[in-house]
């Protein structure tokens, strides 16, 4: 995936979607009919999947928001409503739809996820979005590596720019955000493959918190080091011929995407807090 996104953050992306949000949940929660018929051609590319769960209006508290229903019927379920900021949606062959049940007046609310071919009657999908652009850490890589070629084939006052004190400056703070971010991601990956184990394997105890922390500050350094690529590059910085203005296109999804930087600081302030009750 890092690889993948030093080329190309949107198609990253899309495959994160594909294979974290469809065929993992399809491995970990279908039937086996379902796995049977899906997972071959999701597996090796003959379908592409994607996760509808986000709504217009429901997006950090999308339970609590959700309005896509699904009502039992003779022979099944009824799903009635509208699903947005589905990556990979105008493209999908399957996916994979959440939506709340219809239940007696009181009752506590309950959901169910539903396998839905793009084929099944009565489903659409809308135009694609004209987004502002669509993995941080790899973004960063990516900038860092395009800033520092430039300013040292670049030169000013008979001197390569990357010469020059203040430019130093703003490649170390790159160097050591895309550094420094790189190995919390890592540590927090390592965890989570390692959590079912003892304490004795020698990794940290995983916690959700860890998972929080690690997307908030990948993203806010991301921004940051896009910035400073745009920055080292001038006014190069702000033409599209040069790919700085992408790389801050594709950090600033991350503020927003699968959850604000606000909701992460709320989920880790509330996971720290918990510790003291």
């Amino acid at each position: 995936m890092e690889a993948l996104s030093y080329s190309s953050a949107s198609l990253s992306l899309s495959y994160g979607a594909h294979s974290n949000l469809c065929v993992n949940q399809l491995s970990r929660w279908g039937s086996e009919a379902q796995k049977s018929e899906w997972l071959p051609g999701l597996l090796d590319g003959r379908y592409l999947g994607a996760l509808a769960m986000s709504e217009s209006g429901a997006g950090s508290d999308v339970l609590g928001c959700m309005k896509t229903v699904a009502k039992k019927v003779d022979g099944g379920y009824l799903l009635n409503g509208n699903k947005f900021w589905i990556t990979n949606g105008p493209k999908a062959d399957v996916f994979i739809v959440y939506a709340k049940d219809v239940v007696e007046h009181g009752a506590k609310q309950t959901y169910t996820t539903f396998l839905v071919p793009r084929t099944t009657p009565g489903f659409t999908t809308g135009k694609p979005l004209d987004k502002f652009a669509p993995r941080r850490k790899s973004i960063m890589q990516a900038a860092y590596d395009t800033a520092l070629e430039y300013v040292h084939q670049r030169e000013q006052f008979g001197v390569r720019v990357g010469t020059i004190g203040s430019m130093q400056a703003k490649i170390a703070d790159m160097y050591t955000k895309l550094n420094t971010a790189r190995a919390f991601v890592y540590s927090v990956a390592r965890a989570v493959d390692y959590h079912n184990q003892e304490a004795t394997s020698g990794y940290p105890v995983f916690q959700r918190r860890d998972c929080a922390a690690a997307i908030l500050y990948a993203t806010d350094k991301a921004i940051e080091v896009a910035l400073e690529c745009m920055q080292c590059l001038g006014g190069n910085g702000y033409i599209n011929e040069y790919p700085a203005a992408r790389y801050l296109a594709d950090a600033r999804l991350y503020a927003v995407g699968a959850g604000t930087q606000e909701v992460r600081r709320w989920l880790i302030g509330r996971e720290v807090n918990s510790d003291f009750e």
